[in-house]
């Protein structure tokens, strides 16, 4: 028997942490293609945080509330629903709705809990594993034996990155921004990871490759990065922009390049459609999940934080001394 009501997480305007206060709302409805998700843990994201500041605002028809991953059990199923049955263990990427005790999201972006995780850990995988996915492995379409580069390497989409850049055969250069980063860096496979704050990734970059550079680069970070990304980058070599910290506005030489026949591409996730999403999840299945069940990638938890206490939860995700995921978790 579901309840009536729920409690979920409301941002109560737009700003600090703060505004993420405790509600109650009805217990939401699977649609056509749907499930219900009995909430258990729900991973905590950099796009919750631009929601929050009011800069990153739902795509028409998702719920207002903050939350892109979620790990649970089925205890509902929309209209043509027909993969999984109610009691299923399942993490799944949303369209929103994920700071609840109940949660829907499409069947075709649901996938099970992998085996040999928890459920606290299967809710760090969905939103960054797809992320590192398309944007590295699709768009980027990272070889083995290339180089990747990847910027915020001990943010969640960073630890993802490395891990899976590694296992599936390329050599992987990271940066962070303290000496206990760079260590958690290389221990997930990283060759080198580079303290920005010390040293110049770009040169870095090409004394460890002898030169070559960066075949892929994966950046978060924006700003005056995009530059230096286009100096690091390899010939033929592709740049991915997946987030702007430190700015979306620059100006560029795109000489540098025409001459060394570069891409310079991005995306985000939560806009893309239902289809491509499934799209996506049918690979991840494929070509992650084994890695998974085979103990060779794990999802690397800071924190974990009460549903009820997610201002503390975004408090941690604010801080840059994080490494990895933050998880809100309902008992």
């Amino acid at each position: 028997m579901l309840p009536e009501t729920i409690t979920v997480i409301e941002a109560r305007g737009h700003g600090g942490p703060e505004v993420l206060v405790p509600a109650t709302r009805p217990v939401p409805v699977p649609g056509p293609g749907e499930v219900l998700i009995e909430v258990k843990a729900a991973g905590i994201n950099r796009p919750d945080v631009l929601q929050r500041l009011g800069v990153y605002p739902p795509p028409k028809g998702a719920s207002d509330l903050l939350g892109l991953e979620v790990a649970g059990h089925v205890v509902a199923r929309g209209p043509g629903a027909t993969r999984y049955k109610e009691g299923d263990e399942v993490c799944a990427l949303t369209n929103g709705g994920g700071y609840a005790e109940f949660c829907v999201a499409p069947e075709s972006a649901t996938l099970p809990v992998p085996g040999g995780l928890s459920l606290v850990e299967a809710a760090a995988l969905p939103e960054t594993v797809f992320t590192v996915w398309h944007n590295v492995f699709e768009r980027a379409a990272l070889k083995p034996g290339e180089w990747l580069l990847v910027h915020g390497g001990a943010s969640g989409i960073g630890t993802t990155a490395i891990q899976l850049g590694h296992l599936l055969g390329a050599k992987v250069i990271a940066t962070a921004g303290t000496a206990e980063k760079v260590r958690a860096c290389e221990e997930l496979g990283a060759v080198r990871a580079i303290n920005y704050r010390a040293e110049d990734f770009v040169e870095v970059m090409k004394q460890v490759t002898a030169g070559h550079g960066a075949d892929v680069i994966l950046d978060m970070v924006g700003g005056d990065y995009i530059e230096r990304d286009l100096r690091a980058a390899a010939l033929d070599g592709r740049i991915v922009q997946i987030a702007f910290l430190e700015g979306s506005k620059v100006e560029l030489d795109l000489m540098r390049l025409m001459m060394r026949r570069l891409t310079l591409t991005g995306s985000t996730l939560r806009a893309q459609s239902a289809e491509a999403k499934a799209r996506m999840a049918r690979a991840i299945e494929e070509n992650v999940w084994p890695l998974i069940a085979e103990g060779k990638f794990k999802p690397v938890i800071d924190s974990t934080f009460p549903l009820t206490n997610a201002a503390a939860a975004h408090a941690r995700i604010d801080d840059p001394d994080h490494i990895g995921k933050i998880v809100l978790v309902i008992d």
